[in-house]
């Protein structure tokens, strides 16, 4: 069902409209979790670092995916707000034409470039043909990453969170299975996490474009529809692009420290690739919630409504820190707990790798989320300047330092210190840049 954010108490609209995303980003992390955990329980721990090693190069393709999300749903947001049907039609069409085109180029590249790129960061030889198959087998899933995350996109900006959640609850839990059946029954090794992977995305996605399309026909335009528009691609291209940039220079940085990361051993890449899984859950679901605000904010502002996005500020952050306690105290208590759920027999070494990570960045999940809701603001209002300033300071400070104290007395220690520092210096230009915006002076909508 189609939501109007624009109208009703803002928390509660705020509320029910985000807690079905974070439940759908949960489900989604199920994919590269279970993946991780199939390789380390069933495979080994060789197999659970070609993973983890892997996975920040698909972070690459899945930044292209994530853009283009945004990019559809801020600008359908605003036209669903507005109540401009048609022009809305159009650019989900225009928006999909152009994201076909993308992931081809990548497809392209992908198949070209991966085996260099794992050269790049350093990857040992003993998990570097595991890596590369991984990595051989993913491409060939990129247009169901690419069309299910405009098809979220799509029924977000209609805000609906609900559907696509159902979808890939469904989808998620199935990866499961399927990984262990072609692991275990068909001892396929790292190439049923991948082809399992493959299989269950491919589902997730056709339904999720079906339901889409059906969801469109209903809302009735008096004119003819243009499948494509120039002036919407532009829109749809000065929010994907910044998006865009900001996921994929992530990546690059995480790739660049994972290169740091890899100099250290397997044992100390098993060890991050477990907690980083656990990490990117909590930051990735607060990224969401992020892009629900994103979508809020842009009905609204399309509605001309601009007190309600103050209020849904003050939403979002009493959100976002409500779940960063119990992670909190999840992550830096039971640390040892959770990543026996990845590591079957961990070397000490993987395991106080991953101890020691999750122990020093959970206790500034407070901060990150509250930057990355003051980012959904500014995104949703086309803010995109300050958007990717914040941004890139976090990625510079991060990755500089990473590089810098990994080579100190500290070693692989001082590559975990580097995340609050970034994290910290970013949140403070986030919530500057909030405060400047025109609904400042505005008292929040009660």
């Amino acid at each position: 069902m189609n939501k109007n954010l624009t109208v009703g108490r803002p928390e509660t609209v705020l509320w029910q409209f985000c807690l079905p995303l974070f439940g759908s980003i949960l489900f989604q992390q199920l994919y590269n979790i279970a993946d991780s955990l199939v390789a380390g329980k069933f495979i080994g721990e060789q197999a659970l670092a070609a993973v983890g090693n892997s996975y920040e190069v698909t972070l690459i393709f899945i930044a292209f995916a994530f853009g283009c999300n945004i990019g559809c749903s801020v600008i359908v947001s605003q036209l669903f707000g507005s109540g401009e049907y048609a022009k809305m039609k159009t650019a989900v069409s225009t928006a999909s034409i152009f994201s076909a085109l993308l992931c081809l180029l990548l497809m392209g590249f992908g198949m070209a470039g991966c085996s260099t790129l794992l050269t790049l960061i350093r990857t040992p030889m003993e998990v570097f043909e595991d890596s590369r198959l991984y990595l051989d087998i993913y491409i060939w899933s990129l247009p169901f990453v690419f069309f299910y995350n405009i098809a979220t996109g799509i029924f977000s900006a209609l805000g609906d969170s609900k559907t696509p959640f159902l979808f890939l609850a469904v989808s998620s839990i199935s990866n499961i299975a399927v990984d262990i059946f072609f692991v275990t029954s068909l001892q396929m090794g790292v190439a049923g996490v991948a082809l399992a992977t493959l299989l269950c995305q491919g589902v997730s996605c056709v339904l999720a474009v079906t339901a889409v399309f059906r969801r469109l026909k209903k809302l009735e335009v008096s004119e003819k529809v243009p499948l494509f528009s120039g002036a919407l691609l532009k829109k749809f291209i000065a929010i994907a692009v910044p998006s865009i940039l900001q996921q994929s220079f992530i990546s690059v940085g995480n790739i660049i420290i994972q290169g740091a990361i890899n100099g250290f051993g397997p044992g100390v890449m098993a060890g991050y690739s477990a907690a980083v899984k656990l990490n990117n859950l909590v930051v990735t679901s607060f990224t969401t919630l992020g892009n629900g605000i994103s979508n809020y904010t842009a009905q609204n502002l399309g509605a001309g409504k601009l007190a309600r996005i103050r209020s849904g500020f003050r939403a979002g952050i009493k959100l976002v820190w409500l779940l960063s306690l119990p992670l909190f105290f999840l992550y830096f208590f039971a640390g040892r707990q959770v990543l026996y759920l990845f590591l079957d027999t961990p070397s000490e070494t993987a395991l106080q790798t991953g101890i020691l990570y999750l122990r020093i960045l959970s206790p500034f999940y407070f901060v990150v989320s509250a930057k990355l809701t003051a980012d959904g603001i500014l995104r949703g209002a086309g803010r995109m300047k300050q958007f990717m300033a914040a941004t890139f300071t976090d990625l510079i400070l991060r990755t500089v330092l990473a590089l810098v104290l990994s080579r100190t007395a500290l070693g692989s220690t001082g590559i975990w210190c580097a995340w609050p520092i970034g994290w910290t210096t970013a949140t403070l230009l986030s919530l500057s840049f909030y405060r400047k915006g025109p609904w400042g002076k505005i008292p929040p909508e009660a």
